[in-house]
């Protein structure tokens, strides 16, 4: 089997317009979470994200999905602790382990905080030409399954 040659100035390319997105986004989470009046990072809230579209976990593995060591995963469930958006439950399976699930509290903070990010980011898509919409909706959908995140899933964010 032979594989196609990579043109890398496409790919930097592309890594560069991702980027530049990236830093759009960032911002957009950013202010729709300061929006909510709660005082948790961006860190935290991608841990509740992770949380909300992944459903309850061991902290070792909500670790892995967030990149991060899991001592740096104990102090951000500790800290989310202390604002009850989270909660440890014992593991249904083993009972010597724990599992991190988010609490009301906390599903209600995802739910307020991403209808708010998915507004504004609407409000950017509206200002797109219509006939480049679907190219968009199809890259991301593609360079979002590459990277292994969960699509969105309106109905448990109580949209549809």
């Amino acid at each position: 089997m032979t594989r196609s040659k990579v043109d890398t100035s496409s790919v930097d390319a592309l890594a560069d317009a991702v980027l530049t997105a990236s830093r759009l986004l960032v911002a957009v989470s950013a202010r729709s979470i300061a929006a909510s009046g709660d005082t948790i990072t961006l860190p935290q809230f991608r841990a509740l994200v992770v949380l909300q579209s992944r459903g309850p976990m061991k902290l070792t593995t909500l670790a892995e999905h967030l990149g991060v060591n899991p001592s740096t995963a104990t102090r951000t469930v500790d800290r989310l602790l202390a604002l009850e958006m989270v909660a440890r439950q014992p593991n249904p399976a083993t009972r010597r382990e724990v599992v991190i699930e988010l609490s009301e509290s906390g599903r209600k903070l995802v739910r307020d905080v991403t209808r708010r990010r998915r507004a504004a980011i609407r409000k950017i898509v509206e200002r797109m030409p219509e006939d480049q919409r679907q190219g968009l909706v199809d890259a991301l959908t593609a360079f979002t399954a590459a990277g292994g995140e969960p699509p969105v899933n309106s109905s448990e964010l109580g949209w549809v």
